[in-house]
């Protein structure tokens, strides 16, 4: 519980700081009226607008440089273009999101992947521009702080009280960075990692390029400051860099209302609190929003050009990640639509504008009007969750908000602008459903500590705009019931406010009273009987490990799919692939997703087939090649020629020997279980070992009745066995338990495999599954990724712990077909508990040695 706790801090610490953050900014801003900031809105120069745009779209393109000069530090050329859009894209919703360049990691994966760029290569690329990122900043703030220093208030808790402290420890970073990349020829290595240290020419133009970010950065925002004889841009810019520092450690995102609150602090000397905080607003949407819709509509574009012929090429690749990638831009947009929505609800309306609405519609459906837009926004804010999960209820209802939202707009108070931003949101929504395929219940979406964190940031900062807005207002119990069309602004938020809250109590009690979670429990008869008709239709053979009941299984809604896995630790592991219809997989590995969070447990699929890939890409994680599976063309297969001589003298040895092969059907099995339990026992003990579990079958009376067993007999006696799986449809046939008595000769188990395949052979089965050779197909190459080069070393050099290369060169003399398979979890740091979690289970669970 403590280490829950510790992971949800930063989001409880980011609504603590975002709360003080509005409460410093009341009392900033206690002399100043709404009306102030809306009259210097107005007031702002159109000049001064255009030229904050021109100097954001020059910020963007600096940013470009940020990228390309990683491409030039890994040595891979790539195109501008493509370049500036990977650029472009990951900026936009990384500015919005978070500040840091850090967030915008997953979309450069995505893009960049596309594009050729090995794992190591990307993550070599987002280290660069981390990297150069904060060397700007150190460099930029060092030296102006240096020249032009600031006090740091102690309201705004920072680390250091004094410009030229901070100034000097920033120039000390920047300075070990250039010494480094001087002496040090060798790469520096961060754990298994290896980063060549940068030339010097390549250090100044990560400087040039950083600060000339940073510098338009904070251009974009002097120019829309009314003028001041007391602010020169030198100490405007360390102010300014002071703030976004604040709001890049707030865990707020985009650093909203903490880096508001810490410029109007620092600036109150120079200028009027109530024009800081109009040009600040108009910054937000210059330099945040409208990159942010541009690249939405970019995004959304994408249906629309779908069919041109001459944009093919492009639609192809973007094809490769969009349907990754569009679910989590239009959740952002969603709930950024229902932020609006509510914002503008907490605002007085254009008094023009609604007496020219007075003139044709009656005030009753302007007053409802405000009240349902505010309670469309709530609903959009909620439903943004939803989005994100790929609901297809959730799709629904967003464009009925969205388009209701439009309409509200229009007859509340004529918001017209508002109204346009909610068109081109479900204007890029609408040819999108077919990415919105899952039929799960709204209120089965659990919300994480961000996403609660992100809604409270929203409802708080609204209600702070309207009790700003209406602060010189008497308030009383008269205003609750107050309708009219002067003064009646105040009485809208209010009532709009408790609608909103309802809507938040009513959606957070149905989520509390939703039933628990059941805890995974092993399946009973009935559910064994259903998932062995549901068997008997795969074509996989290792579907048949279900029937163990080792293993808890999770049913799809129809009850026609499901997946099995177990829990150790907070690992819940999925084995395999979703075992049934494919069109039920898709939905059942998101229940199984949702099952992992409602516990708080990570989501690992084990040993999954490189076609179901995109599906585990989907739900975020990362794929690990674990090893390649051995697949015999049984059609082909034959033990005449000089390839297989090896394979024939065993045969004609232990023919000659007296030795018989038979395969005894399932109704045959019972009678013959004293039998083969004498020889899985000696086989053990003889092998001073115990039963495998989860990927592994072991002996168990009710388990080997369903299926036909392979016998190699010794006059009229068993000798060695092995159980058969076989596929629907004659797809592939393969063996679990392979046990034999400890005084055959060598060669036995040799001599039953290539009965059966020749069984098989002659039954009209396609293929024989050999199982998995473990890490082998891995790639030690320089800039193949870390786990590869990791697991192609344990393969050649590890055979005193495991017979990697001989298990591989075992299989090898069937001539096998080999296909990778996959490990799909959460990356990082939990990858390591995985997998040792994944060897417990597998093992049996040593609880002894693995820690849950």
């Amino acid at each position: 519980m403590n280490r829950k706790i510790l992971r949800h801090l930063p989001s409880l610490f980011g609504i603590i700081l975002f709360a003080v953050a509005l409460f410093v900014l009341h009392h900033a801003l206690e002399e100043y009226h709404y009306h102030d900031v809306i009259r210097s809105l107005k007031g702002l120069p159109a000049q001064k607008v255009v030229l904050a745009v021109l100097l954001t779209l020059f910020s963007y393109m600096a940013m470009v440089g940020y990228d390309m000069l990683a491409l030039h530090y890994i040595r891979h050329p790539l195109a501008y273009s493509k370049i500036a859009f990977a650029s472009f894209i990951s900026y936009a919703f990384s500015s919005n999101i978070g500040i840091s360049i850090l967030s915008a990691s997953a979309i450069r994966y995505r893009l960049y992947s596309a594009w050729g760029l090995s794992t190591e290569k990307i993550t070599h690329v987002v280290a660069f521009c981390i990297l150069t990122f904060w060397l700007g900043y150190f460099t930029l703030t060092g030296a102006v702080l240096l020249l032009e220093p600031i006090v740091i208030p102690a309201q705004l808790h920072l680390p250091v009280a004094s410009g030229r402290l901070m100034s000097a420890i920033f120039a000390a970073l920047v300075i070990g960075y250039l010494l480094t990349g001087v002496l040090r020829k060798k790469p520096v290595r961060i754990g298994e990692w290896e980063f060549p240290v940068p030339s010097f020419r390549l250090f100044i133009s990560q400087i040039m390029v950083a600060s000339a970010d940073w510098i338009l950065a904070g251009a974009v925002l002097y120019v829309l400051l009314p003028a001041s004889g007391s602010l020169s841009f030198l100490r405007f810019i360390g102010i300014f860099m002071v703030a976004q520092l604040t709001g890049l450690i707030s865990h707020v995102p985009g650093g909203i209302g903490v880096f508001e609150t810490v410029m109007i602090f620092l600036l109150a000397p120079d200028l009027a609190a109530s024009d800081l905080l109009s040009s600040l607003l108009v910054y937000r949407v210059i330099y945040y929003f409208l990159p942010l819709s541009a690249a939405t509509v970019m995004l959304g574009s994408y249906e629309i050009i779908k069919g041109r012929e001459r944009v093919k090429r492009v639609t192809t690749l973007l094809g490769q990640w969009f349907s990754l990638l569009a679910p989590q831009a239009l959740s952002f947009t969603t709930f950024v639509g229902g932020a609006i929505l509510l914002i503008s609800g907490a605002t007085p309306a254009e008094k023009t504008r609604l007496a020219w609405l007075n003139d044709f519609l009656p005030l009753p459906v302007m007053e409802m009007s405000h009240f349902l837009g505010s309670l469309a926004g709530v609903g959009l804010i909620i439903l943004a969750r939803g989005i994100q999960r790929r609901l297809d209820a959730a799709y629904i209802l967003v464009l009925a908000l969205l388009g209701t939202g439009i309409v509200f707009s229009l007859l509340k108070g004529f918001d017209y602008e508002e109204a346009i931003l909610l068109t081109l949101m479900f204007g890029a929504l609408l040819p999108c459903h077919r990415y919105f395929y899952r039929k799960a219940s709204l209120f089965s979406q659990r919300f994480t500590a961000e996403w609660i964190a992100a809604i409270a940031f929203v409802l708080m900062g609204s209600i702070w705009i309207g009790l700003f807005a209406y602060k010189h207002l008497e308030y009383s119990h008269e205003l609750w019931w107050q309708f009219a069309l002067s003064g009646g602004d105040a009485p809208r938020f209010l009532r709009a406010t408790v609608g909103v809250m309802v809507v938040v109590l009513i959606f957070s009690t149905a989520k509390l009273l939703q039933p628990g979670s059941p805890e995974p429990s092993m399946p009973d008869h009935k559910e064994l009987d259903r998932a062995h008709d549901i068997i008997t239709d795969s074509r996989a053979t290792s579907a048949n490990l279900a029937l163990l009941g080792d293993k808890p299984l999770l049913f799809s809604e129809s009850g026609n799919a499901f997946i099995m896995y177990a829990v150790e630790g907070r690992s819940w592991v999925a084995m395999g692939d979703p075992v049934g219809p494919q069109p039920e997989r898709t939905e059942l590995i998101w229940r199984f997703r949702e099952l992992c969070d409602r516990h708080d447990g990570w989501t690992v699929f084990y040993e999954v087939d490189v076609e179901n890939l995109p599906l585990y890409v989907e739900l975020g994680l990362t794929l690990l090649k674990l090893g390649e599976e051995a697949r015999v063309p049984l059609e082909a297969f034959s033990i005449e020629g000089k390839a297989r001589s090896g394979l024939r003298y065993i045969v004609n040895r232990l023919e000659k020997e007296k030795f018989e092969f038979s395969v005894v059907p399932s109704q045959g099995v019972p009678r013959l279980i004293p039998e083969l339990k004498e020889i899985s026992d000696a086989w053990l003990t003889e092998r001073k070992t115990r039963e495998k579990r989860f990927s592994l079958g072991f002996f168990d009376e009710a388990y080997l009745r369903h299926f036909p067993v392979g016998t190699v007999l010794k006059e009229g006696r068993i000798v060695a066995f092995a159980n058969l799986w076989t596929g629907a449809g004659k797809e592939e046939i393969s063996i679990d338990l392979m046990r034999h008595l400890p005084d055959t000769p060598n060669g036995i188990m040799d001599f039953l495999f290539t009965h059966i395949l020749l069984w098989g052979k002659a039954q009209g089965y396609q293929w024989f599954n050999l199982g998995m050779a473990p890490l082998s197909g891995l790639e030690n190459r320089a800039f193949a990724p870390i786990w590869n080069r990791l697991g192609s070393l344990i393969f050649r050099h590890g055979e005193n712990f495991y017979n990697f290369q001989g298990l591989r060169q075992y299989k090898e003399k069937f001539d096998p077909v080999w296909r990778p398979k996959y490990l799909a979890s959460p990356g990082g740091l939990a990858l390591p508990r995985i997998l040792a979690n994944l060897s417990s289970l597998i093992s049996g669970g040593l609880k002894g040695i693995i820690t849950k």
